[in-house]
């Protein structure tokens, strides 16, 4: 209730400080009416400049009024056919969506990360926690296409490689998700890494099969097995929950007659690094030409374009 109370007292002060904007650029076009002052002129545009990008993320805001949208996200990336250079575009998403997480000030914490035998990573899951954290995350979802001269081929040629992008919200524990122990197979080993200090010398990592679903999920970066067994159930429940809804929602689907393509091959975005630079999303046709700031987490441009385009 209190996080709750929190989010809405955060909307609250939000409308109220437009309202001072407002109120502030009305005085000042009254003051210059009847001073006949136009050296106010530029603050005014300054002061109108501020009030319009305050709404426009005030309306974001607005938008963010489904369900699970102001609820903190898991992060998964999984890399499709192609080896070392599909689990290296893997590896290459998640420094971007860590980059664009900490830009917005949200928190990250890898939950277990799969590495690649010769580069990138096999599979990654991350906790991602902030303010509306899925609500503006849920639209990246879905297959991203890389295409550039790849690093690992000798001869230099162009690649094309896919990784699919799941988001799912964190489920509360209030929110009832019944899970019978007898369903569930717990695996303890070694955790694996590329070394360091963080790898462990103990079975601490824990992989958790439910056996009903064949949902598997595992955790290995917390120290303790017991952290890295509460970790793992964490994100099953948020997994089997997530099943549920699309299970219903595939019922209102057949009802209505409505089929969607969910085929590997339909990315949502691609990022083009030779012959040209561009990268684009083809659900809502923007474009930014400087491929290196998305990689380094400049996405609020398609996010809020993907969430703008499904509120209209």
């Amino acid at each position: 209730m209190l996080k709750e109370k929190a989010a809405l007292q955060s909307f609250l002060d939000s409308w109220g400080h437009l309202n001072d904007l407002a109120e502030e650029l009305e005085l000042m076009l009254q003051l210059s009416r009847e001073e006949k002052d136009s050296s106010l002129g530029p603050e005014m545009e300054h002061s109108l400049q501020k009030l319009n990008e305050e709404l426009e993320r005030f309306r974001l805001r607005v938008i963010l009024s489904g369900e699970h949208d102001g609820k903190d996200a898991i992060l998964s990336i999984n890399p499709g056919a192609g080896g070392t250079e599909s689990q290296d575009w893997a590896e290459m998403l998640l420094r971007m969506y860590l980059r664009w997480a900490e830009n917005r000030g949200f928190k990250t914490h890898i939950l277990d990360i799969q590495p690649g035998e010769e580069a990138g990573i096999k599979s990654v899951t991350v906790e991602v926690s902030g303010e509306y954290c899925y609500g503006y995350m849920k639209g990246e979802a879905g297959v991203h296409r890389l295409v550039r001269i790849s690093p690992f081929d000798a001869s230099g040629r162009r690649h094309t490689s896919f990784a699919a992008v799941s988001v799912i919200p964190e489920v509360e524990d209030e929110v009832e998700v019944v899970i019978d122990e007898n369903d569930l197979k717990i695996d303890t080993y070694r955790a694996s890494g590329h070394g360091g200090q963080h790898v462990n010398v103990t079975d601490s990592a824990v992989r958790i099969t439910h056996l009903p679903t064949r949902i598997v999920v595992q955790c290995q970066n917390e120290r303790s097995q017991h952290k890295n067994k509460a970790s793992a159930m964490k994100v099953l429940r948020s997994r089997l929950f997530k099943l549920e809804e699309e299970k219903h929602q595939a019922k209102l689907d057949e009802l209505h007659g409505e089929k969607k393509d969910i085929a590997w091959g339909s990315q949502i975005r691609s990022y083009v690094f030779q012959p040209y630079q561009l990268v684009k999303d083809h659900r809502t046709e923007v474009e930014m030409g400087n491929v290196d700031a998305v990689m380094d987490g400049a996405l609020d441009r398609f996010v809020e374009a993907y969430l703008l385009a499904e509120s209209s």
